[in-house]
């Protein structure tokens, strides 16, 4: 049975992921949206989600695309009227809202979808698997970006309690989560921030594993060209490259998994899945590694940011 989607938040990931994402899924049918700018052409459009759901369009799920300072509330009115609840990364701005939100959905009896898609990697499931037949000696991961390219204009992204360079940088902690075998945690962190902006513009971590394997991340929004997002192992099976935020695996500089990317389409299936099966996936340790950061790292001021 088709699942009927309204969408709100209809931005620059809604347009490039989810939207086309949401068409060629079997499992969705996009028959709304809510936005205060954009809209899909055939599509009802609504200047809010409290406009959304009081249309006449039935509704099963609602995708959440908006910035997380305002999705708590849209998140907690789609639970309480019955509608299963997909969310963009990151899934709230604390993590005492995601908690809340998953009491609300259980409560509801409906499906709460906390989504970090790097994790839907075409190469991070035998990262995983490759890892955890070896001795891992170290582990970097490097986030580098143009924020002028990747988040034209939005100023939301800079505001205080926003995560500014951590936007990325998440999807780093996102795929570490998933590939190491073992738990790790801070011990170091600075966090770069603009003299004219509440939120950091690069940051540099230091964490250990559980087994005292050092893990380190470097996190940066002013690198012109192409983005790096790469995570680099050195271990006893040889050296590890898992590259295009986690789309090939190499080993030794020989490519062994790629494939073309879809991650959007991973998450979208998996939403199906748990919604057939009753289940909600809140997921919330990326963010818990970012909170660590903020309450552990160093300041530093740098040079201002304009766009």
């Amino acid at each position: 049975m088709t699942i009927r989607l309204g969408l709100v938040g209809v931005g620059k990931i809604a347009h490039d992921q989810h939207i086309p994402t949401i068409a060629a899924s079997p499992d969705f049918e996009l028959v709304a949206t809510a936005s205060r700018h954009g809209s899909v052409e055939g599509t009802p459009s609504y200047p809010s989600i409290e406009a959304m759901l009081d249309g006449p369009e039935t509704i099963d799920a609602i995708t959440l695309c908006q910035p997380p300072h305002v999705r708590y509330d849209a998140a907690r009115l789609a639970i309480a009227s019955g509608k299963h609840v997909f969310l963009e990364k990151p899934p709230g701005m604390t993590l005492g809202e995601v908690a809340a939100l998953a009491e609300q959905a259980a409560d509801a009896g409906v499906s709460l979808f906390a989504s970090w898609h790097s994790r839907y990697g075409a190469a991070i499931e035998d990262t995983r698997a490759w890892l955890a037949a070896t001795t891992i000696h170290s582990v970097k991961a490097i986030w580098k970006e143009d924020v002028r390219v990747w988040h034209p204009g939005q100023e939301w992204l800079w505001e205080a309690g926003a995560l500014g360079v951590f936007d990325p940088g998440i999807n780093a902690l996102s795929v570490l989560t998933a590939i190491l075998p073992r738990r790790f945690f801070l011990l170091d962190a600075t966090l770069e921030f603009p003299e004219n902006r509440a939120a950091p513009i690069a940051a540099d971590l230091t964490y250990v594993d559980t087994a005292g394997v050092p893990v380190a991340a470097e996190f940066d929004f002013r690198q012109p060209g192409p983005h790096t997002w790469e995570v680099h192992a050195e271990t006893a099976a040889g050296t590890m490259l898992l590259a295009k935020g986690g789309n090939e695996l190499w080993i030794d500089g020989v490519l062994k998994t790629t494939a073309p990317e879809a991650e959007y389409r991973g998450l979208y299936d998996q939403f199906a899945k748990l919604i057939a099966a009753g289940k909600s996936d809140a997921d919330t340790t990326p963010l818990a590694h970012v909170t660590d950061a903020f309450l552990r790292g160093v300041r530093k001021p740098v040079e201002p940011f304009h766009y």
